[in-house]
């Protein structure tokens, strides 16, 4: 109805009478429906425009951060008997207290009296030793005396063979002399013949002074080539003993040292968590675990996992929010200021190679910053978590969401790696 003529119809006859005019007007849910659609719409609208702190989901589990606070096993050095516990699963030890006592099971060391024995050994050997070296220095003075009396008796001999080789010149020189007289007959035969046989005498005692010289070289160099070889022989003895004295020291200290292994003790405070090895009289070798220690830990930190992906976004230092298993939460990932029940955390350690298959361990540590995180955490709980990235529209977060597509990195680390890069490019160029 245009409503032109000032007859309006509607003043006299009322619109709910026909139906007609019923069903052309707009019914009244229809109009609050359709507001509420635009206001939804609306919003909708705005929602998609507000800031969304992008993240990287993870899971994982309470941990120490320092390795040696995190739950290890206690392993027995020797082989032996469980002779007695001294704790049981649950039991706060100290550092140093025994968890338990092993008895031997190898019959080398089955003598109770196997080190005193053995301290005897090295008295032995030692006094052994000590005897070698007296006589050692012994044959060393023989063969200097051997050598100094060699000396005087080649010096005498000398003096003798100087002695006997002027007479046996002068006999010579005298000789020739008469030799020329007795066959000129100036002398008689006799006397020449007298003094042929003086001459042949000094000649004979020369040669004899010479022999003389030569069997005392040789007298003497034999007595002390004995003596060197006997020298030698007692040396070799010496070092043969020193070997057996290092020996049984050696076995001696690592029988003071098995000794102290027979009663296992606990390494760091802690409580004792497991016993691997239960009864008694049960035997365990080399390397067995016995018990499991999870130690006293101030410095709990957060061990999560992440995809491969994910990895390139993260430093150290990233913000995390974690949500701990036991403890009711309300996360909204992309508003942690609105998030009720989690807990802030700071990235530390980034795995420099996978974990898991495509997945990649980071260490989280508490943010100092906020809530500190409750004292009841145990090693091992269960986490999740989201390591915080940079802020987008939510219409673009639903976009990437939809797509799959990694979160973006921050512009700054863009920029980096685009200097990067340009570097690279014109070191390659040059």
């Amino acid at each position: 109805m245009l409503n032109f003529s000032p007859q309006r119809i509607d003043k006299v006859i009322s619109q709910d009478k026909l139906y007609s005019l019923r069903a052309l007007k707009a019914p009244h849910v229809a109009k609050v429906l359709a507001r509420w659609l635009i206001g939804i719409i609306i919003v909708f609208s705005i929602i998609l425009f507000l800031p969304w702190q992008q993240n990287i989901r993870g899971y994982g589990a309470v941990t120490a951060f320092d390795p040696s606070h995190r739950p290890q096993t206690i392993e027995s050095i020797i082989a032996g008997r469980i002779q007695r516990w001294h704790i049981r699963e649950g039991q706060f030890v100290k550092k140093g207290d025994t968890i338990l006592t092993l008895t031997e099971i190898k019959e080398k060391y089955f003598d109770p009296k196997f080190l005193e024995r053995l301290r005897e050994q090295i008295s032995a050997k030692q006094n052994g030793l000590a005897s070698k070296g007296d006589k050692i220095n012994a044959l060393k003075r023989q063969i200097q005396a051997l050598r100094d009396a060699m000396q005087n008796k080649i010096d005498q001999s000398k003096a003798k063979l100087d002695a006997e080789r002027i007479r046996f010149l002068n006999n010579e020189n005298q000789f020739e002399r008469n030799k020329k007289l007795y066959e000129a007959g100036n002398i008689p035969l006799t006397k020449y013949q007298e003094i042929e046989y003086k001459y042949q005498g000094a000649q004979a005692d020369f040669l004899n002074a010479q022999i003389e010289l030569d069997r005392v070289q040789s007298e003497y160099l034999d007595k002390i080539s004995k003596a060197e070889s006997d020298l030698n022989n007692t040396q070799a003895d010496l070092f043969e003993t020193q070997g057996d004295l290092a020996k049984l020291q050696n076995e001696y200290a690592n029988m003071q040292i098995r000794n102290e292994q027979y009663q296992i003790l606990a390494p760091q405070a802690g409580v004792i968590v497991k016993a691997m090895k239960a009864g008694i009289g049960e035997t365990i070798k080399e390397g067995d675990a016995v018990c499991t220690i999870m130690p006293q830990a101030s410095d709990i930190a957060v061990e999560m996992y992440v995809q491969a992906m994910d990895i390139p976004l993260l430093s150290i230092g990233r913000k995390v929010r974690i949500e701990f298993d036991g403890w009711p939460a309300l996360q909204f990932s992309g508003w942690p200021s609105v998030s009720v029940g989690t807990f802030g955390g700071t990235v530390a350690v980034i795995d420099y190679v996978n974990s898991k298959p495509g997945m990649f361990r980071i260490l989280v540590t508490p943010d100092t910053s906020e809530e500190t995180w409750p004292q009841q955490l145990r090693v091992g709980s269960g986490i999740k978590g989201w390591v915080m990235l940079d802020d987008v529209p939510v219409w673009y977060e639903l976009w990437r969401q939809l797509n799959g597509f990694p979160p973006s990195l921050y512009e700054e680390n863009l920029d980096t790696i685009m200097k990067e890069n340009n570097t690279d490019a014109d070191d390659t160029k040059k």
